[in-house]
């Protein structure tokens, strides 16, 4: 019911990278080629080496003023029709607003939309929008030939979401609104939208940067340059993008939120991004200061920045937080059920494997502890829906027994298996490797490229893939899609074909029920049948990790581990 391409290729957009240092070695070794031949490309490299110098010098002494990050992909766009992944959703979270968004703790808030009603017989929401939300001053909105700006009304919604659903725009996040029936600007501070049918989660949906509010002026103008020309609503505005260079964002200072003593947001007086593809060089730029935060825990520096008990090492707390929370995404193991196969279609084997090592043990050594072992349910802690379910722990013993069974049922003496996994995570897949030879599974590694894994598993060709699920939006729906049958892949995100009646109709019930209580309660059955019928090893629950410059203050850490700086503070 639910299929989100957008996934598909989340993690695997990698362009190559342009730099400098080649460029600037040429024009130190041959000087005579440029004068003779290439004197305008030699103005243009001065002109940007100049404009970075000054730079540097007229902000010097702003620095906390000044928000820094590395983004080690590139950036493809920011327009957020296209937001789909962090590397593109970080910057337009900055640029941009929609009718909701999520706090730290995944509650609903107002945005554009101060308040909403929902009429539960009809499928029908209700918004009540704000009438101080301004779009950032552009040419666009020109007076007098003077850069001016407009009011948010509720048809920029309508042409928005028109946008949206255009095959022309072609957006990665035309899914979003697959459920919806009809939207319509009542008038310009009412807007309505109808479900085909009851889907609880839908408010959570439209928090997601694909539904921000976009102004029909600016896209008509800048066409398909947009990308590089944003105009939004959001706490910054767009200053300056040289592409795998620099990126800067200044202050919005007409944004529309304040703080809780009525204190206009953000604080910050700009948002500077570099695109240093070495995470080393990240690492190394974060101790330097030069930056201000990094995310994640790359192996390259794990050992030198945390402790095996996951604890920020000595030497850098003068210097560094170190701030984890859950994050929404469960790493597993999946079986590809439509196979003859025996140990994939044996419901015995599947859980031998699932008890036949430790994920405490693979955190602790191989994540320095990031990560809480999946010994629970597939739902990852943090959502709401998340139950301590048993799940399974490390009993090699009850393994064995479990695979002396399977080999009576099948007289399959020896048991083989083949993980297909990228070089990512070879680690993991290779502790998983010795752990189960050691009670009496044969285990096969195939590495291979991000992009084939993908292909391969959406197609059907790996008996058992290694995959990653994260969360668009904070409802343990989004997980659970994984296994309703109508879902199988190529049409839907159930790259196992499990099937399961039981499962499928409560799946169906969750549906109808608004009450999130009483939806986390099917919730939780139907995550117990899917540990109890094994079609994945779920091998842990992420954490959200940032290692944060101590002069920063307010970036807090939320499950979708999004950036959002317009309550962040610097101290001089």
């Amino acid at each position: 019911m639910q299929f989100y391409p957008s996934k598909i290729s989340r993690w695997s957009l990698k362009v190559s990278e342009r730099r400098f240092k080649p460029i600037y070695s040429y024009v130190v070794s041959k000087p005579y080629i440029l004068i003779q031949k290439h004197l305008s490309f030699l103005f243009i490299i001065s002109v940007i080496f100049s404009f970075y110098s000054c730079e540097t010098e007229a902000t010097k002494n702003k620095d906390h003023l000044i928000f820094r990050y590395n983004e080690h992909s590139n950036i493809p766009t920011l327009d957020p029709a296209f937001a789909r992944n962090p590397q593109s959703i970080w910057p337009t979270n900055q640029l941009y607003n929609g009718l909701v968004q999520l706090d730290d703790a995944l509650n609903i808030q107002p945005d554009i939309a101060k308040s909403w009603t929902v009429n539960d017989t009809t499928n029908t929401y209700t918004f009540t929008l704000r009438n101080d939300v301004y779009f950032h001053k552009n040419k666009v909105f020109a007076v007098n030939s003077q850069d001016s700006t407009r009011t948010v009304v509720a048809s920029d919604f309508t042409y928005s979401f028109d946008r949206l659903l255009d095959e022309k725009v072609a957006s990665s996040g035309s899914w979003v609104l697959q459920n919806v029936h009809s939207y319509r600007a009542e008038n310009d501070t009412t807007f309505t939208i109808q479900l085909k049918q009851p889907f609880p989660p839908f408010l959570g949906l439209l928090s997601m940067r694909y539904c921000s509010v976009v102004a029909q002026e600016a896209v008509t103008h800048y066409g398909s340059e947009f990308r590089r020309n944003p105009v939004g609503t959001g706490p910054f505005q767009f200053k300056l993008w040289e592409e795998n260079v620099k990126l800067v964002l200044r202050k919005n200072p007409l944004y529309f939120e304040k703080d809780e003593q009525g204190n206009q947001l953000p604080y910050l007086e700009a948002v500077a991004v570099t695109f240093l593809p070495d995470k080393q060089s990240e690492f190394l730029q974060l101790v330097q200061g030069k930056i201000d935060f990094i995310s994640g825990l790359d192996s390259s520096y794990k050992d030198e920045l945390v402790t095996t008990h996951g604890k920020l090492q000595e030497k850098y707390k003068d210097k560094l937080q170190l701030n984890t929370g859950p994050f929404l995404n469960t790493e597993y193991l999946g079986f590809f059920l439509d196979t003859e196969s025996p140990e994939i279609t044996s419901k015995t084997l599947r859980q031998a494997i699932n008890y036949g090592f430790d994920r405490v043990k693979m955190v602790t050594y191989l994540r320095n502890g990031m990560g809480i072992p999946a010994v629970n349910g597939f739902i990852p802690k943090g959502l709401p829906g998340f139950e301590a379910i048993d799940g399974y722990s490390y009993q090699p013993e009850k393994a064995r027994e479990l695979i002396a069974q399977y080999t009576q049922e099948t007289g399959d003496a020896t048991p083989e298996i083949n993980i297909g996994t990228n070089s990512q995570y070879l680690d993991l897949c290779e502790f998983i490797q010795r752990e189960l030879e050691k009670i009496g599974i044969k285990v096969t590694i195939d590495v291979m490229p991000p992009s084939t894994l993908r292909q391969m598993k959406s197609t059907g060709e790996l008996d058992i893939f290694r995959a990653s699920w994260v969360a668009d939006y904070p409802d343990a729906e989004n997980y659970l899609s994984l296994f309703y049958s109508p879902n199988f892949t190529p049409d839907g995100p159930n790259y196992t074909h499990f099937k399961n009646e039981t499962f499928d109709s409560l799946y169906v019930k969750a549906q109808g029920i608004s009450n999130i209580d009483d939806r986390k309660a099917l919730y939780t059955q139907m995550d117990s049948i899917v540990i109890q019928e094994a079609p994945v090893v779920p091998l842990f629950y992420d954490m959200a990790v940032r290692f944060v410059n101590k002069k920063v203050s307010g970036l807090g850490s939320n499950p979708q581990n999004f950036l959002v700086l317009k309550r962040v503070k610097k101290a001089k």
